[in-house]
């Protein structure tokens, strides 16, 4: 069974914990993290590109000259695609690059995310995170104690912490999240996961 240390603020061995091994026990599936991501950034695009074609470019309306007898080609539109200024063919239009992956996927995909990062012992569980106020200087001076000054670092959190979001979130690398909001692609972005010991039995009780 794999174990994690509890650290408390000063970067002091609390106690032990014996993490549960469906879902951080998981071997690695390159294939399944791969469509994970895939799928999560496919459904972060907008999909608001968009290229004129010829009946949307202003002017046009009029046949630029008579149909024969010119020696030249023949034309019903300054705004062809073959003339400058004119439409574009077959050019990006507004569409839903989103799809959905199979729950069951998508689960197990974030515990195998889970499982690596802790294999690789790049997840710390600290008893308590709290600030009285919103401090960067706080903040910095806490993840350098505990050795993860120079990392990027996911911090996640029970509940939303506005204190705690708002001392980290100039910190360059640094993000948080709710246990309920993690994924594949956030996992996996970050070196090392900060997560407090609430946190932890979150994530058991949500992803469990």
């Amino acid at each position: 069974m794999p174990e994690v240390e509890v650290k408390d603020r000063n970067n002091k061995v609390v106690e032990k914990l014996t993490m549960p091994e469906s879902i951080f026990g998981l071997e690695l599936n390159s294939a399944l993290l791969h469509s994970a991501v895939v799928n999560y950034l496919a459904n972060q695009r907008q999909g608001t590109h968009a290229t004129k074609t010829r009946g949307l470019v202003r002017g046009g309306g009029k046949k630029p000259y008579r149909q024969k007898h010119t020696g030249r080609a023949r034309h019903g539109s300054i705004r062809s695609p073959l003339w400058k200024g004119g439409g574009t063919v077959f050019g990006p239009q507004p569409r839903d690059y989103s799809y959905r992956m199979p729950k069951k996927q998508k689960r197990k995909a974030l515990k195998t995310a889970l499982s690596v990062r802790l294999s690789e012992g790049n997840i710390t569980v600290v008893d308590t995170l709290d600030f009285e106020k919103p401090r960067t200087k706080e903040m910095i001076a806490f993840l350098d104690g505990l050795g993860l000054g120079e990392k990027k670092v996911l911090i996640v959190t029970e509940e939303r912490n506005e204190n705690v979001y708002l001392s980290a979130r100039n910190i360059p690398g640094v993000d948080v999240t709710r246990a309920q909001d993690l994924n594949t692609y956030e996992v996996l972005l970050h070196e090392h996961i900060l997560m407090t010991r609430a946190a932890l039995e979150k994530i058991q009780e949500v992803w469990g």
